[in-house]
């Protein structure tokens, strides 16, 4: 199941990076003829979405799915791990033992 999901999670990455790579910039839009202010205001006050950036919202939205599915599958007790001896906890370290007399004062101090 953790290896259908990372395939899903990889190529959405991709496909990701690829729809974001192709889409103009917020002045490269249709309004953007009618003058710099019109750009904003030719689809209203919110703006038109089109569909690269309805596709960018959906894949984006499947990515952080398949992440959240991905970190909880593999934080699992017994899971595997690249890094066993950090997944591993570690023992106590060993008490220092204890000195059974004071130290010494150091020769030449006056009391």
């Amino acid at each position: 199941m953790s290896t259908l999901l990372l395939v899903i999670h990889i190529i959405v990455c991709i496909a990701l990076i690829c729809i974001v790579l192709l889409q103009g910039g917020k002045g490269a839009e249709v309004g953007a003829t009618f003058g710099a202010g019109a750009s904003n205001t030719i689809f209203g006050a919110a703006g038109g979405q089109s569909f690269l950036g309805k596709l960018t919202t959906g894949a984006a939205v499947i990515f952080m799915l398949t992440s959240l599915a991905l970190a909880i599958f593999w934080g699992q007790p017994g899971s595997s791990s690249i890094m066993p001896e950090q997944v591993a906890p570690a023992s106590a370290p060993a008490a220092m033992p204890t000195p059974s007399t004071p130290p010494a004062a150091p020769a030449g101090e006056a009391k």
